[in-house]
């Protein structure tokens, strides 16, 4: 499945006042593709596009994105030129655009605004700067802007939700940093199993979209977008936590739409991500792999979103049972994670090599399960059991304990795909004794994958018969 992001380049034809604009930078580009010795269909090969395409950018009958035009940049080491070209024929296009469509603006759910909700507790959960939980300042980036006490965003945000605008009010450093940090700490009570508020992530994205279809702006409309772009985001997370998917489904879809119109890759590819992950709990491996595979096309070349669309790809291909691709993509996973440096950083800034192994063993280890159950294949499942211990160790201590629980129920249903009903049970007895109900939809998911495989096994052990039972229970 392929979706044209705002990013990327359009045969739109530009207006009069830009023309002139994108033929300088189609010029630009001719130049500078020439004085390294490229052809056409070279550069295209290298940025994902077809030699035709790059014609029409050189003759100026193709807007490029700036993202595009920074990777041309780099391939080019043209210094920044290309980019600057670009920017300044955007802002010709710019010149008199309307305001933002009335569906481009339109929240991601329907249902009535439920108003705001009682904030969870600020001072134990708020960062004291950004980035922070993934979340850059929608202002000035990774810049490490420092966010305001618990008593000063509670003001500021009671007073954005608030705020009726009749014009396009330009969004403050304060209030930007206010509204970024409050949703750090929704994101991170819902990690955490606390309360996290998902009326007021919604609430808080309605006032944001209030004030982007006002703005026609496109240096103002863009920290907006990205702003509802993460709220849109955090609310399908927090609605896929309680299993409610096809909302989920909704505000994901929403958020790829103002990450696009922002220039966010980061919340892309979180977005595309979590779109496939949805896809694969409907047992709908065909989407699954349609959005896994859009995951690269959002940050071409940075190697951070390649591991991530390949070990997605892997986590489809194991759900259809195809061992072969399976591993293929965990090979090639792993093999962006040694080229992964400081420009993927400056993409993502929650990414480290460590958090992105943590990601790439642990979909590994999902996958790898996924095709040992379909196949019935023991020595799979020992692969997959591996990585999964590769992911669990990799967390601290006390780190994402919902992630933990996952983990380790994961290796349990490994040892039960390699033939050792045993194992699994001594690794689940400790688990199960101290698991509540109220869990995270994703580990119920995996509970009760873990029942059915647990309740076919032929083995009738006491201990295996007891976590049945209790699997029962949990999975209601």
């Amino acid at each position: 499945m392929h979706r044209d992001r705002a990013d990327a380049p359009t045969d739109a034809p530009p207006g009069p006042a830009s023309a002139d604009a994108w033929r300088t930078f189609g010029t630009r580009l001719r130049l500078w593709r020439r004085r390294v010795g490229l052809t056409q269909a070279q550069l295209g090969a290298a940025v994902g596009y077809d030699h035709t395409a790059i014609s029409r950018f050189e003759h100026g009958t193709r807007r490029a994105g700036p993202r595009l035009a920074a990777r041309f940049d780099e391939l080019l080491a043209a210094d920044g030129d290309l980019l600057t070209a670009c920017r300044r024929a955007e802002e010709q296009d710019e010149d008199g655009r309307p305001p933002v469509p009335t569906g481009l603006a339109r929240p991601p759910l329907p249902a009535p605004d439920e108003g705001l909700a009682p904030l969870p507790p600020l001072a134990a959960l708020l960062p004291a700067r950004l980035p922070d939980y993934g979340l850059l300042c929608p202002l000035h980036g990774a810049a490490g802007c420092a966010v305001p006490g618990p008593a000063d965003i509670a003001a500021l945000h009671t007073a954005f939700c608030a705020a009726r605008p009749a014009g396009p009010p330009p969004l403050d450093a304060d209030t930007a940093h206010a509204l970024t940090g409050l949703l750090a700490v929704h994101l991170r009570a819902g990690e955490e199993s606390m309360r996290p508020g998902l009326p007021t992530v919604e609430h808080t994205l309605r006032a944001i979209l209030r004030r982007l279809a006002l703005t026609a702006d496109a240096r103002a409309r863009r920290p907006l977008a990205r702003l509802a772009a993460e709220y849109a985001h955090a609310a399908g997370g927090l609605r896929m936590q309680t299993g409610r998917n096809a909302t989920a489904m909704a505000c994901f879809d929403r958020a790829l739409t103002w990450s696009e119109l922002a220039d966010d890759p980061g919340t892309q590819v979180a977005a595309l991500s979590d779109m496939s992950t949805l896809a694969r709990l409907e047992g709908d491996a065909a989407s699954a792999l349609g959005y896994a595979r859009e995951i690269s096309r959002a940050a071409p070349g940075r190697h951070w979103a390649g591991a991530m669309a390949q070990v997605s790809q892997a986590r489809a291909h194991g759900l259809a049972g195809d061992v072969r691709e399976t591993v293929r993509h965990i090979a090639r996973a792993r093999l962006h994670l040694d080229h992964i440096g400081a420009g993927d950083e400056s993409d993502a800034p929650w990414l480290s090599i460590a958090s992105m192994r943590l990601r790439v063993e642990a979909g590994a280890a999902a996958a790898l399960r996924d095709a040992a159950a379909t196949v019935g294949d023991p020595r799979l499942a020992l692969r997959a059991a591996d990585a999964a211990y590769t992911a669990l160790r990799l967390l601290a201590p006390n780190q994402l304990p919902s992630s933990r629980l996952l983990f380790t129920i994961r290796i349990a249903d490994c040892h039960l795909c390699a033939h050792d009903p045993q194992a699994a049970v001594e690794l689940l007895d400790p688990l199960l004794a101290g698991t509540g109900t109220a869990l995270p939809a994703l580990v119920r998911h995996e509970l009760r994958g873990l029942r059915g495989r647990l309740d076919a096994h032929p083995t009738r052990h006491p201990g295996v018969t007891a976590a049945t039972h209790r699997l029962a229970e949990l999975t209601r």
